[in-house]
């Protein structure tokens, strides 16, 4: 009599544990890119270089959920970015999401995900900026090169914020918000290093528009000058903000996007500004083949002295596969004027935070490889 309901009890207990895995996922997941590059001047000489994460960014990473009933998941995700070419989490045009080689550097958060209060996350996240408006740029359709000079405003996602939390609404109407506040984690001055941003979202058919603001404190992340947010050199202020408008709209195959941001540093010298006006656009020529283009205006003024960026980039990516395509791609860059003393690095070129400086007025970038998502 004990053997069979041993046999029982077991029998159940294997129910319960088969429900609770069905009810669980974890899913290993990643994108590599790797390719050719070519930039006719850095600091002054012609460069080749195999690159890592020229169009979309070279990563993998781990997200699941557990399902805890009455609508309601834990979440969680882990993802680190790194260089194709060697393996390191860094290096040139890697585009990691982080100015450090940590292992999880582009993400790593758990939170619970409520189908009625939205979704509440802590950890390792990005900012509203790079949430609601990135999508909306070129550099967040998977370009990186077409970020903005010095990834200024973060719109090509080069840093995350530690300590955060995050809050994202649900979808009420194609309408969705959302707020994060990085934690300075510093004893004795609660403000210094903190970050914090709010965003908001309206979708409706064809049409995406976005607005976001962020707000970062002493110590906490600011602009890459020099050369990229791996290796370049961090230029930061007592005080940076950084808000921006955007929107895309959808006719056929072909979307077009419009967006302005301004970042301004405060007590970096006196005082920095950027604007940036970016419009781009994607075309599907045809179900395998899309083009893609954009162009930006960067207005900056360091003190009384104003400079000028012009970038424009153009590329072709060509799928091969529903996971695997082959890209071409070119950026140019035309700067004009140059920063006081005080501003160290802004002189010249800057491609998209990521191509390494010419200290000239012109620069060309050209890159073809091939990517896998999986």
């Amino acid at each position: 009599m004990n053997f069979k309901m041993t046999l029982a009890a077991a029998a159940v207990a294997g129910l319960f544990s088969a429900g609770a895995y069905a009810q669980s996922s974890v899913t290993l997941y990643g994108s590599l890119d790797a390719g050719i590059g070519y930039v006719n001047k850095v600091g002054g000489e012609p460069l080749w270089a195999q690159t890592s994460g020229a169009l979309s960014n070279t990563y993998f990473g781990l997200r699941g959920a557990e399902d805890l009933g009455g609508g309601n998941r834990a979440i969680f995700k882990l993802e680190s970015g790194f260089n194709i070419g060697n393996g390191a989490f860094g290096g040139w045009l890697a585009n990691i999401a982080g100015a450090g080689n940590g292992m999880f550097n582009r993400q790593a958060y758990v939170g619970l995900q409520s189908s009625t209060y939205g979704t509440f996350t802590l950890g390792r996240q990005y900012d509203s900026i790079t949430d609601y408006l990135s999508p909306l740029s070129l550099a967040g359709k998977g370009v990186n090169l077409a970020a903005h000079p010095f990834n200024n405003d973060n719109i090509g996602a080069q840093y995350a914020i530690n300590n955060a939390i995050k809050y994202e609404s649900l979808n009420y109407a194609g309408f969705h918000f959302g707020g994060m506040y990085g934690f300075s984690n510093s004893p004795g001055n609660f403000a210094n290093g903190r970050q914090w941003s709010v965003g908001a979202g309206y979708e409706n058919g064809p049409l995406k528009v976005a607005a976001a603001y962020d707000q970062k404190n002493n110590g906490a992340a600011g602009i890459a000058t020099g050369a990229n947010a791996d290796s370049g050199t961090w230029l930061q202020a007592e005080t940076q903000r950084t808000f921006g408008v955007g929107g895309n709209y959808s006719f056929g195959p072909a979307t077009a996007g419009l967006m302005w941001t301004r970042s301004k540093l405060q007590n970096v010298g006196s005082s920095l500004r950027f604007d940036n006006i970016e419009a781009s656009g994607v075309y599907g020529l045809t179900p395998t083949l899309a083009l893609v283009g954009s162009y930006t205006f960067t207005y900056g003024r360091a003190d009384d002295v104003s400079l000028r960026w012009h970038s424009a980039a153009l590329g072709a990516d060509y799928s091969l596969s529903k996971r695997t395509d082959f890209y071409v791609a070119g950026v140019y860059q035309h700067a004009t004027g140059y920063a006081p003393a005080g501003y160290s690095g802004l002189g010249g070129t800057n491609i998209a935070g990521m191509i390494p400086s010419s200290n000239t007025q012109n620069q060309v970038g050209v890159v073809t490889g091939v990517r896998m998502k999986f």
